[in-house]
């Protein structure tokens, strides 16, 4: 699996509202069964498609990424590929003001196994353990904004670090979230997020030290603590069977990332990758 494949779940694997059904004529309230909205539920799900073979690589491979997303008397969970998070803040399912908070235990297989390097000479830089990266997150979102009392806007920032001495840092990631549903069985998102890595991140997957350079024939480089990146994201969820909150639905969800500063400039990016990443998805969800 890929190691920051995950991103694109929290797109993937949201938790729809509906609004009308498809082809009916605009009603003054959406057709919403308020237990469905309020109860517990459960949806899982797998996603395939390409993501870059590494941080700052410019060659695709293919990825399966499996997530689970549940609500149990207000709480909301979820596993999205390598990374679990729980807002341990009781939330209602209707329209108003939704504060988050809770726990992130993510694991970053980033250069973890050299055969899912496709660069030959970042494939002879040294691997990386798996980082465990703990932390936390908080935000506020507002649910009925703009298209009906059912879309929604979120701002969060989340903090990590790494527990097990791979970077030994921490990441902090800010994001701002909207989506609206279109009808009963379709569910549209966006979401632009940014990454800031400590100088433990830094060294360990963009700095190339003289050994390294002798190893892999990229130039030396001390990569420094920064902005290592932008991404804006975007998902579609669209019901096979049933409407949204049950059954079987297909998902798809594709993105842009932009390497930045000393990240975009260390040679595993500038030299074997490129700035611009790309990832396309496509995977089924069931909701319970």
């Amino acid at each position: 699996m890929s190691y920051r494949a995950a991103f694109l779940f929290p797109l993937l694997l949201a938790t729809p509202a509906f609004a009308q059904d498809d082809g009916a004529a605009p009603a003054p309230a959406p057709l919403i069964d308020p237990a469905k909205l309020d109860g517990d539920s459960l949806r899982i799900g797998a996603a395939a498609g390409f993501t870059p073979s590494y941080d700052g690589s410019d060659d695709l491979v293919l990825t399966v990424v499996p997530g689970i997303q549940g609500r149990v008397s207000g709480i909301n969970f979820a596993l999205r590929g390598n990374r679990f998070y729980a807002d341990i803040i009781p939330t209602r399912g209707g329209p108003g003001w939704d504060v988050q908070l809770g726990p992130i235990v993510s694991v970053n297989f980033n250069r973890k196994y050299r055969s899912t390097v496709t660069d030959p000479q970042v494939r002879r830089l040294p691997t990386r353990n798996f980082a465990i990266e703990v932390g936390g997150f908080a935000g506020i979102g507002k649910q009925g904004v703009i298209t009906s009392d059912y879309d929604k806007l979120s701002v969060s920032v989340a903090y990590t670090y790494d527990v097990n001495g791979v970077h030994s840092s921490q990441s902090i990631t800010p994001a701002i979230d909207y989506s609206t549903p279109l009808s009963t069985k379709a569910y549209v998102g966006l979401n632009l997020q940014a990454n800031y890595e400590g100088q433990g991140f830094a060294d360990a997957y963009f700095t190339i030290t003289p050994a390294d350079s002798i190893a892999s024939g990229l130039p030396a480089y001390r990569a420094k603590k920064g902005w290592k990146d932008w991404t804006l994201s975007a998902f579609a969820l669209h019901s096979l069977t049933g409407d949204l909150t049950g059954g079987l639905s297909l998902m798809a969800a594709g993105s842009y990332r932009r390497m930045l500063n000393d990240f975009g400039d260390s040679p595993v990016t500038s030299i074997a990758g490129s700035r611009d990443q790309w990832t396309g998805m496509l995977g089924l969800a069931y909701a319970f």
